[in-house]
């Protein structure tokens, strides 16, 4: 398998992944080939941008939190380090690209893209990972095979988990996990204006580059102009209300303080509809 994340190597904006790494090496015996943009990466998960030179470097994570040593070759492995990761400087979507089809064609059984940085309370890493680990080995033992009987006849491209860092999972009985639908994939107001030279300025240093590894100095922002007012993670928006949920969401389930699995296919997706009978009906006219 193959694993990718949005928010790079191990350090203060990725502090999941070699814990996660770890239990699925340890504890499942997974081969695990590790792919991961050079730097945080988030909110541009999904994009390719085909027209840049993608470059990569070799990785060696150390115990106990995966910070490592970087090399342009690769090299065997020193005292303390676990394995030789790759990072690469573009998306996520592309580390999952050049992993299946340039550096590992073939080798793949399954792509794992996370964990991703959420709520952070240390002590309740280790649990998280024990129970995700728990589920990915179910899902690929038993991939399609939801209690819906997957999507369209058993037709799974993906499925999204989610663990909520709560204290139930350190409780002998653990978190029901529950089979769930989407909640929502549309964006509110994100960004937000502002006049003033400070506002300006900050924002300025918040697009200043693409991250640790570029080289690029940032341009000024001036005048009025719109900055990112949602905030990705820790409360940039109000609490939403249980009662507000469609039950069986992705979202009630969190809200309740469960763990979700929701099977998706990866596609912009029609409706479900029935078999079409009469093709005259589904045909537009319009008069220029």
């Amino acid at each position: 398998m193959t694993s990718r994340n949005d928010d790079g190597p191990p350090g203060p904006e990725s502090p999941y992944v070699y814990g996660l790494y770890q239990h699925l090496t340890k504890d499942l015996g997974w081969d695990v080939k590790v792919v991961l943009p050079s730097s945080q990466k988030s909110w541009i998960g999904k994009a390719y941008h085909i027209h840049e030179v993608i470059n990569g470097r070799f990785y060696y994570p150390r115990g106990p939190d995966g910070e490592g040593e970087l090399s342009e070759q690769s090299r065997p492995l020193r005292e303390g380090e676990t394995a030789e990761w790759i990072l690469l400087d573009g998306t996520p979507a592309t580390c999952s690209n050049i992993g299946l089809n340039n550096l590992y064609h073939g080798e793949i059984d399954l792509v794992i893209s996370g964990p991703n940085f959420g709520r952070n309370s240390s002590e309740l890493h280790a649990p998280a990972h024990v129970l995700a680990t728990k589920i990915l080995a179910y899902l690929l033992a038993n991939w399609g095979a939801d209690t819906d009987g997957g999507l369209r006849g058993g037709e799974v491209d993906l499925y999204n988990v989610n663990v909520p860092m709560v204290t139930d999972l350190l409780s002998d009985a653990g978190l029901p996990i529950c089979w769930t639908t989407i909640w929502r994939n549309a964006y509110g107001r994100l960004f937000k204006a502002h006049r003033d030279g400070r506002a300006a300025e900050e924002a300025a240093e918040v697009v200043s580059g693409a991250g640790p590894d570029s080289q690029a100095e940032g341009k000024k922002a001036r005048g009025a102009g719109w900055r990112g007012g949602g905030k990705a993670r820790g409360g940039g928006e109000a609490v939403v209300q249980l009662s507000t949920l469609p039950v069986g969401s992705d979202g009630w389930a969190i809200r309740k303080g469960w763990a979700s699995v929701t099977p998706i296919r990866a596609s912009f997706a029609e409706p479900t509809s029935e078999p079409v009978t009469d093709i005259e009906e589904k045909i537009w006219k319009m008069k220029l």
